[in-house]
């Protein structure tokens, strides 16, 4: 019996796969604990809806990503750090810092878990250029001033 998987099934597949299943397997495992529905026609035809759907929001939320990478290429904010003799700074910046200077400058809104720092942080004055993901594919470079405070 054919039969679509709604749910990943570790030893079959999937969701949204087509796998061939015994009739006992898919009548008493499958189809009753709502793991599956038989592959009917009109069951195909939902799911190749379903696929086109999804392959338009993915498509959308890319082109959607790429458009923001560009804009936040052109952006620069600033954030004060502590410094003491010599120019030297107390601490350094977060990706939190960084998301709220982002929020209250250039009125953007970012995820903190999605700027990638280097190995221990921004530690010197001056312009750095930090990674943000964006999305899967798409990558975004935001220029940050630490300027004394």
């Amino acid at each position: 019996m054919k039969v679509i998987l709604l749910e990943d099934v570790k030893t079959l597949g999937k969701k949204g796969e087509v796998v061939t299943v015994s009739d006992g397997y898919a009548r008493n495992m499958i189809l009753p604990k709502k793991l599956g529905v038989e592959a009917t026609a009109k069951n195909m035809n939902d799911l190749k809806l379903q696929n086109q759907h999804a392959e338009k929001v993915a498509k959308e939320s890319l082109e959607a990503a790429k458009a923001l990478a560009e804009k936040i290429g052109t952006k620069e904010v600033t954030v004060k750090l502590k410094t003491g003799e010599g120019g030297r700074t107390f601490g350094s910046v977060s990706s939190k810092e960084i998301a709220i200077a982002a929020k209250d400058q250039i009125e953007l809104e970012l995820d903190k878990k999605k700027i990638q720092l280097p190995e221990g942080g921004l530690k010197t004055l001056g312009v750095h250029e930090v990674t943000i993901k964006l999305h899967p594919k798409v990558t975004g470079k935001l220029k940050v001033k630490i300027a004394e405070e």
